[in-house]
């Protein structure tokens, strides 16, 4: 596969991140590498940037893209919410700077055979990890249907969740519902026709959905925003682009958890819980791409940057 990845919000993520030249950075989703090639530029060969993806190809290209500022670069393929043993196995006490860009990347949506896409017929997959076992084959024809009507609702925020699983029960019933443009048509037949109407695709929320959970995106974010706030070096920085408010809201609440500090109730006179803010919120709302951004690039519409600074 050939990445051409357009890297969003890469200048505010590059002032965000504050890059020193001999600092260790990590880019926990390195997807097309635009943001870590940005990042390894900065960085003197005293400094280090280590790219995580759990996608062999997306590390295959990072060695292409990468090739001009290789000496500062370590490649690992790793689920990110394992980055606390990452930066262990490779004997680094802590990171200066760490970046998550939560978005499905260009190319697994642009290139049929990945299954992400709805415009495009490819076997029912979505594995961002292509060596994992569950494929959204399995969510679909194997999962039941109250549980596929929760994802539904719950990952995707469709409407329709129950029309939609209902139809998805029916048809696997007559036989295994197998690529993406079958699925398509069955959330089609599932919907009223206002619905098919929408500018938004009908399949949108329901692609989405299958996705997260065939990957646990939301329970990786969970687990990774905690440790990579412990994983900073003090006045270290990290820095997260989400694309849909699931996702924002759990990089939102776990930021401010971080900056809370003592959890006492207001009428207590001094403190007994002893806990102090970990992080700082700079800024304490989220940076949106400009409208020159959004014209050159739609699928950046819809992000937004939140950024912290460990104590």
């Amino acid at each position: 596969m050939e990445f051409h990845h357009v890297s969003i919000l890469l200048e505010p993520c590059l002032e965000a991140l504050q890059i020193k030249p001999d600092g260790v950075y990590v880019d926990a989703t390195t997807g097309g590498a635009g943001h870590s090639l940005r990042i390894a530029e900065r960085l003197h060969d005293t400094g280090r940037l280590i790219c995580i993806d759990r996608d062999d190809e997306a590390l295959e290209n990072a060695k292409t893209r990468l090739r001009d500022v290789w000496q500062r670069v370590t490649t690992v393929k790793s689920d990110f919410r394992e980055i606390d043993r990452v930066l262990e196995s490779l004997g680094l006490p802590g990171a200066d700077g760490i970046l998550f860009d939560l978005g499905v990347s260009s190319p697994q949506l642009d290139h049929a055979e990945r299954g992400f896409s709805y415009m495009q017929d490819a076997p029912l997959d979505m594995r961002m990890d292509r060596t994992q076992k569950l494929t959204a084959y399995e969510v679909v024809n194997e999962w039941g249907r109250e549980e596929i009507r929760r994802i539904l609702f719950e990952y995707g925020e469709e409407r329709y969740a129950p029309l939609i699983a209902a139809a998805i029960e029916r048809e696997r019933a007559k036989k295994p519902i197998e690529t993406t443009l079958e699925l398509v048509d069955v959330i089609k037949g599932a919907m009223p026709g206002k619905a098919k109407r929408e500018k938004q695709h009908p399949a949108k929320r329901s692609f989405q959905a299958i996705r997260i959970a065939v990957n646990d995106e939301l329970g990786a974010v969970r687990e990774a925003m905690d440790k990579a706030i412990d994983c900073l070096n003090p006045g270290g920085r990290l820095a997260v682009i989400t694309f849909h408010s699931l996702e924002d809201r759990i990089v939102k609440a776990a930021f401010q958890q971080a900056a809370q500090g003592c959890t006492c109730p207001k009428e207590f006179p001094v403190c007994v819980c002893g806990k102090k803010p970990k992080v700082r919120l700079t800024p304490r709302k989220p940076i949106l791409p400009d409208e020159r951004e959004i014209g050159e690039n739609p699928r950046a519409r819809s992000a937004k940057l939140r950024v912290c600074e460990k104590i």
